[in-house]
């Protein structure tokens, strides 16, 4: 399980770090940095997939991303007396995202390139530092992998430094360029739990979504991040999932009401049965809520569930009444999987919060910083 998630000067994430429960549910009020935690999270998920520096360039660039305020407020900034301003650096610009589980943690130091008139791609930010290691916190003595710029060293079986490569690529994360099954299986077996994250912040329902049509149907037990393959989803959680938590989840929303897919030359349509009704409405009838019910059901009673699930503002288009259903659900996935829900629906909040092995974090705007009220939690980045 994840136990801990440190950004640091990623847009109003300054400084952010916090621990994780089973469930962890982050609120606040508008504008006050959600939605940047929230792909600060994506962001060191990319990581894994070698999508870093193409995510960042996508969002504007490293220069957009950063924090925009001063490296830190005094005193006198704080209480108003004495005007924001920069003030020396002490430290160098960076983006810094981390982690760290129940067995290893890891981080990565992004910060501006070398100037050189010669590249376009002089605005691509560089991976000054990564580190991977045993335990909850870095220390010089748990590290198994660790970057410097262009040099990546792995410790061996009896202690011992190894150096892998001295010309890796400013863009190139040793996750992704130095796993190996033989001399660096730990960085393998962070790569593949990295890989393994799901995020859900798009899933379609508008008049052309793809999951209001017909799809081509195969064994599908990981719901797509738009929702396209949900007839698939969904026919393989009737098949080798659990087929009678799925029936519960769609009668407990809409008053006894039950799906199916119906399948016709190869091509899959989900349709729901509602009482009262003398014919069953197809997916592409149904209204955006129960739509993104249906898929947000997919998804987290799928049958092969991940070690963490993060949902973005799963309530959006859901009617309030919605709501408790949707907390049991989430609340069903929680059994099997970690999950990290951002949201502003206090009904939902709420109703989430009532687990024992849940916590909610309330994110709030101070200076222009995004600052959450939780106790200090331990964290040390690795040095360039």
């Amino acid at each position: 399980m994840i136990t801990k998630i440190a950004i640091a000067g990623y847009r109003s994430l300054r400084d952010v770090r916090f621990d994780l429960e089973r469930l962890t549910i982050i609120t606040g009020p508008n504008g006050s940095g959600k939605s940047s935690l929230y792909r600060a999270l994506r962001l060191l998920a990319d990581v894994a997939q070698g999508l870093i520096i193409q995510s960042l360039a996508a969002e504007g660039g490293l220069g957009s991303t950063l924090w925009a305020g001063p490296e830190a407020f005094s005193r006198a900034m704080k209480k108003g007396g004495q005007p924001v301003q920069g003030t020396l650096r002490k430290e160098p610009i960076s983006l810094k995202l981390g982690f760290a589980s129940d067995d290893y943690g890891y981080a990565i130091d992004l910060g501006l390139p070398i100037p050189n008139a010669t590249s376009l791609f002089s605005h691509d930010p560089h991976i000054k530092a990564e580190a991977l290691w045993a335990g909850q916190s870095l220390s010089r003595s748990n590290v198994f992998a660790e970057r410097h710029g262009p040099v990546v060293r792995i410790r061996d079986a009896k202690g011992a430094w190894n150096s892998i490569t001295g010309k890796l690529a400013s863009y190139d994360s040793m996750v992704t360029t130095c796993a190996d099954p033989r001399n660096a299986v730990e960085l393998l077996a962070l790569r593949d739990r990295m890989r393994g994250w799901r995020f859900y912040d798009h899933l379609r329902t508008d008049g052309d979504s793809p999951s209001r049509r017909a799809q081509v149907g195969t064994y599908t037990p990981v719901l797509h991040g738009d929702g396209a393959n949900l007839a698939a989803a969904m026919q393989t959680i009737f098949e080798i999932g659990s087929a009678e938590d799925l029936d519960n989840a769609v009668a407990d929303a809409f008053d006894g009401a039950s799906v199916r897919v119906r399948a016709a030359d190869g091509l899959f349509e989900l349709e729901m049965m509602q009482h009262g009704l003398l014919r069953p409405l197809k997916a592409a009838e149904l209204s955006d809520g129960t739509l993104r019910y249906l898929l947000l059901g997919a998804a987290l009673l799928s049958p092969r569930p991940p070690e963490l699930m993060i949902l973005n503002e799963p309530e959006t288009s859901l009617h309030p009444d919605l709501l408790p259903a949707l907390a049991r659900l989430i609340s069903k996935a929680a059994e099997h999987s970690q999950i990290i829900i951002v949201s502003h629906a206090q009904a939902l909040v709420s109703a989430l919060a009532s687990r024992k092995d849940s916590k909610t974090l309330t994110l709030r705007k101070e200076l222009g910083e995004t600052v959450l009220d939780n106790d200090y939690v331990e964290w040390a980045w690795p040095k360039r």
